[in-house]
């Protein structure tokens, strides 16, 4: 049985509501058509905006690692963090930043290559998978992460809330990783 409220075809000839009686009355055959002129159903426009959105991202974190203020800001994550707390006796506290810096920008290159280059995407891609996984691994070891006042988890406090936009940026990079396969493997005889 088809739901009479829902959309066949984004050019559909009737006129449609969201699912579920639309509450709203939001036309969704409207809306549908309205994004497909604008352009934005094009093939490969989500894939170019996030990787874009994530040269942007690693562009301005990678920058802020060669300021003393940022070395600084990092101690609490470096510190409690069990894939990168090796940094500080190897690097100091201004080195790793700059190792940070360096290979954020690496991985910000890798990036931006990989809109011509499969093989580079999927290394910058990968390089994206490592670094938040890194930082995702800081979230439960993060002092005072979770706010007693609140009953503790799930409310997060500090730099446990700062640290929750990673899971989204790791999901971020998985997809970009699988999108470079794939699309590299399809060019392959």
């Amino acid at each position: 049985m088809q739901d009479t409220n829902v959309a066949t075809s984004v050019s559909g000839s009737r006129q449609t509501t969201a699912p579920g009686g639309g509450a709203l009355g939001i036309p969704v055959g409207l809306i549908a058509t309205v994004l497909a002129r604008l352009g934005l159903l094009r093939k490969d426009l989500d894939y170019r905006l996030i990787r874009a959105a994530m040269v942007l991202t690693f562009l301005m974190f990678g920058y802020q690692k060669w300021f003393e203020y940022e070395a600084q800001v990092l101690i609490p994550f470096i510190s409690n963090g069990p894939l990168i707390s090796w940094m500080y006796p190897v690097f100091g506290v201004r080195g790793a930043s700059w190792f940070l810096g360096a290979s954020e920008w690496l991985i910000c290159t890798l990036l931006f290559l990989g809109f011509w280059s499969k093989q580079l995407g999927i290394l910058g891609a990968a390089g994206s998978c490592v670094t938040f996984v890194a930082t995702v691994t800081i979230i439960p070891f993060m002092p005072n992460g979770w706010a007693p006042s609140a009953g503790g988890f799930p409310a997060m406090s500090g730099n446990v809330a700062f640290l929750m936009k990673d899971v989204v940026l790791l999901a971020v990079s998985f997809y970009l990783l699988k999108q470079d396969v794939v699309r590299l493997a399809s060019q392959q005889p």
